[in-house]
């Protein structure tokens, strides 16, 4: 059990049931009542994120998660399938457990599955990862004097803004996490 004060960002924790992990917790002290604990969730096994608050000095089951190794194989219907790198298992989610994670997925990538009580309920995609341009806009002689930006349409579907001198048919490094261009590869 882990209480309110041992509470931090990115600690998995059992609340009402599902596995969730912090995304931001306040402690306050309200005038002359006790301090209540303010907490951001999120349901690892819907995506959902919630806000919660909850007294000082409350107790929570701490969860740990395992992790694997997979690479992406393929999407049929609404499952999204992985193998298992050590053990060669299929694994399928669909894109609840997915969230916005299915707009980086290319075949072959190598990620991380979570896992609660061995079911498998959301990935870790890399920090970065190269997708392909399949339509964007072409830029003008001149166009590069702003430094401005436009839209390319990227293999998974994935909308991203990229500079002026980025063409179709060029591949691109995305952020995962914000979904921003960083470099032309």
């Amino acid at each position: 059990m882990i209480s309110t004060g041992d509470l931090k960002k990115g600690v998995t924790i059992e609340f009402e049931g599902n596995p969730c992990t912090i995304l931001e917790w306040q402690h306050v002290k309200i005038g002359r009542g006790g301090a209540i604990v303010r907490l951001k969730l999120r349901n690892l096994r819907s995506g959902a994120i919630f806000d919660r608050t909850c007294d000082a000095g409350d107790k929570f089951k701490r969860l740990y998660l395992d992790r694997s190794t997979v690479t992406y194989q393929y999407n049929a219907d609404d499952l999204y399938h992985f193998m298992d790198t050590s053990t060669y298992d299929d694994i399928a989610l669909n894109e609840a457990q997915l969230g916005n994670a299915k707009d980086y997925l290319i075949d072959n990538l190598e990620l991380d599955i979570i896992r609660y009580n061995e079911e498998p309920i959301s990935v870790e995609l890399p920090e970065k990862v190269v997708l392909k341009i399949t339509y964007t806009e072409p830029g003008f002689k001149g166009d590069t004097a702003t430094g401005g930006t436009k839209p390319a349409t990227t293999e998974t579907g994935l909308v991203v803004q990229v500079p002026l001198f980025v063409s179709s048919e060029d591949s691109i490094r995305v952020n995962t996490s914000t979904g921003q261009y960083v470099e032309r590869v």
